[in-house]
């Protein structure tokens, strides 16, 4: 595995679910900005062809598998992306998936597995790496949230829940790490064209979107991009030191009213 000679204006950059949708965007946009990317994910396959990409348009890119329910996992991806690509300076936090379900009537062990992604998952992952950016003093722990935690949906079974406790865990953390040189940042999205939640059959989806809409989470139906989502974080870990953006909440903006009238 090479190993890259660090610089610093190249930020060492560890993403959690960098396969597809937010993460794979983010992987390729901190790479256009000259940081040095491991790429983390299950589907490594996917993490592979996206590190190929991004080395032959001149980038510094390694993928290596990552499951961030599994503690083992979780070291091994940090031991080595940062004997690939230096120590870690940046860790964004976006693995996970959703699944729908009334949260009253969701298998328990289903519930379970929701919160172990998408909370015990971005904990485990963040223990790892706060040693080594203490010691730097210096470092941007980016955590992908979800506008289901500030506003809770009908039918997202764990997800919400999950959530909710992550935005919980890093505005912790951003009290904790006050004067260490640590920056604890949410980016929180809302609706977004991605790859999560799309298995759901129709059987699951039109309750759903009735629900969402009966409880008016549903004004219109534009929706936005990974990329969108990749231009959140690279402004969050740009900024220059002094500066802590704690919240980013990016959503689509709604189609143009043809009516003249106000909203």
């Amino acid at each position: 595995m090479p190993r890259f000679t660090p610089h610093p204006d190249r930020r060492p950059a560890l993403i959690a679910g960098a396969s597809s949708g937010i993460g794979a965007a983010t992987a390729v946009a901190l790479a256009e900005l000259g940081h040095p990317v491991a790429l983390g994910a299950r589907r490594v396959d996917r993490c592979e062809e996206l590190a190929a990409k991004i080395r032959a348009g001149g980038g510094a890119a390694v993928a290596l598998r990552l499951d961030v329910t599994d503690a083992s996992s979780v070291d091994e991806f940090v031991t080595a992306a940062e004997h690939a690509i230096g120590p870690a300076e940046i860790l964004v936090s976006g693995a996970g998936d959703i699944e729908f379900a009334l949260a009253g009537e969701m298998d328990p062990e289903r519930f379970l597995l929701q919160v172990q992604v998408h909370l015990v998952g971005a904990q485990r992952l963040i223990h790892r790496v706060l040693p080594g950016m203490r010691a730097r003093q210096r470092g941007d722990l980016v955590v992908i949230s979800s506008d289901c935690a500030d506003q809770v949906r009908p039918r997202t079974g764990a997800y919400s829940a999950a959530k909710t406790g992550l935005e919980a865990l890093v505005t912790q953390l951003r009290m904790e790490l006050e004067g260490t040189g640590i920056r604890a940042s949410l980016v929180r999205p809302g609706p977004t064209l991605t790859g999560m939640g799309m298995d759901a059959t129709p059987e699951v989806v039109g309750p759903l979107l009735q629900d969402w809409k009966d409880w008016g989470f549903a004004r219109h139906p534009y929706m936005l991009k990974p990329e969108h989502l990749a231009d959140a974080v690279t402004t969050v870990v740009s900024l220059p030191r002094g500066v802590h953006m704690v919240l980013v909440e990016v959503q689509p903006e709604a189609p143009l009213r043809t009516d003249g009238g106000a909203a």
